[in-house]
């Protein structure tokens, strides 16, 4: 089995005053002795640090070397892959997205569902109810 996970989840593992930072923070420290894999996306990572660096989203934002430190321990976990798009990726996004319909701020959800699904990754943790839209996924919060 797989999983992926959404940013919101890293950042609220990263932010301190966040009211889901404990469960998020928890939640991550499982992930080592999970049996799954966590497929992880670059444009989470990417997403990630460009939030948790930002002074307008977090009150004392992350550096970015403790940010990309932050990826990088996640990547270095036994059980984690980094997933990418496949040559045909364009396809599987518009399986995905044309019945949604994916635009404005619904079109990285979409991304990572195709991601996923491109992967066969069936579940997301994720504190987004926008990824209920997507039928082939199962969803998860793990912060409630």
């Amino acid at each position: 089995m797989s999983y992926t996970v959404d940013v919101n989840i890293l950042l609220y593992a990263s932010d301190r005053t966040s009211p889901f930072h404990t469960a998020a923070t928890e939640f991550l420290r499982r992930r080592p002795r999970d049996p799954d894999i966590l497929c992880l996306t670059w444009p989470v990572a990417m997403a990630y640090v460009r939030l948790a660096t930002h002074p307008r989203v977090f009150a004392q934002p992350l550096t970015p070397r403790a940010a990309v430190d932050n990826v990088a321990a996640l990547m270095r976990m036994p059980r984690c892959r980094v997933v990418t798009e496949p040559e045909d990726f364009l396809t599987t996004y518009r399986l995905v997205a044309v019945d949604v319909p994916a635009r404005g701020n619904l079109v990285p959800d979409a991304h990572l569902a195709a991601l996923a699904r491109a992967h066969g990754v069936g579940t997301i943790y994720t504190h987004d109810r926008d990824f209920r839209r997507f039928p082939f996924l199962r969803v998860v919060d793990p912060v409630v």
